[in-house]
């Protein structure tokens, strides 16, 4: 048997096994709408009703989601794939009651991993535990390496603000992962609105637009306002749902977590962590690597 055959195999064995945690990848058509910061407190607020919660920073290259902690991690991604660390060994606890998996700043994308590496990456996640969420805050944009974590998860949600180049990004977001799995389920959060009927509007352009011309349907998750303490906290290096509970954007973070964890039916539920690897590598091994 060879080694792409190999892989197949161990994919296959260790999905049997895995637990059916929901991924849901976070991801902007454009960098600085708010994306890593939504991902981090939307994990925050998923974990305060009682989900467990896995925070994988998939950025490969500007991985940031420890500096919106206030974190300095000693290791991450890179060394499990090269083989230096377990994945149990990087898996950080943080106060604010979520776990989280550093990112490698400036490393290769997964699709430059061979085949040895994939396969002690894959191994690795026996070492996970049995979570409810894994929530992968992608990089920006639609390069190869973000639209490999999209399709993979189970769900998407898509990150904009009013301005018209991050609608028009977004939508080239959403054009893309309707190109690659057109049944993908994408919800749609505008952040950074003035008041409730601009974050309505900009969310039924979108949906509008992406069922008249890419017949993919984009629920409106929710919105966020315009809120100083946002900046403040990212100042802080503190995640705002944390530092200011009670603060707008906060609430509106709250009520997006109560939309998505209300909606969970049986038949809702993830494919598992497992399965979320399996389709991160299928092109390849159907390719035959």
């Amino acid at each position: 048997m060879d080694q792409a055959a190999n892989l197949r195999k161990l994919v296959i064995e260790n999905s049997s096994t895995g637990s059916k945690t929901k991924t849901i990848a976070i991801t902007s058509g454009k960098g600085g709408v708010g994306k890593t910061s939504f991902a981090v407190s939307f994990s925050i607020a998923l974990s305060q009703r009682g989900k467990s919660v896995t925070l994988l920073d998939a950025d490969l290259g500007l991985a940031n989601i420890n500096v919106v902690l206030g974190i300095i991690p000693k290791y991450n991604l890179y060394h499990v794939i090269k083989g230096k660390k377990k994945l149990k060994d990087i898996i950080i606890d943080v106060p604010e009651g979520i776990k989280i998996i550093a990112g490698a700043s400036g490393f290769h994308q997964l699709a430059n991993l061979d085949i040895k590496q994939r396969e002690e990456f894959i191994k690795a996640l026996s070492d996970l535990g049995s979570d409810d969420f894994m929530v992968v805050d992608t990089g920006a944009g639609i390069s190869q390496n973000v639209l490999s974590f999209l399709v993979a998860s189970d769900e998407v949600i898509v990150i904009t603000t009013p301005e018209p180049t991050a609608i028009t990004d977004a939508y080239g977001t959403i054009k893309a992962i309707a190109a690659n799995a057109p049944d993908k389920t994408v919800k749609l959060v505008v952040n950074r609105v003035q008041s409730v009927s601009e974050g309505k509007r900009v969310a039924q352009r979108v949906i509008n637009i992406a069922g008249q011309f890419l017949n993919i349907k984009v629920e409106n998750l929710g919105f966020i306002f315009e809120d100083m303490y946002v900046s403040k906290s990212i100042r802080n290096q503190k995640p705002f749902i944390a530092s200011y509970p009670k603060c707008r954007a906060s609430s509106c973070v709250d009520i997006i977590a109560d939309r998505l964890t209300h909606s969970e039916t049986e038949d809702m539920k993830g494919s598992g962590m497992m399965n979320f690897f399996k389709r991160l590598f299928r092109p390849e091994e159907e390719e035959g690597l």
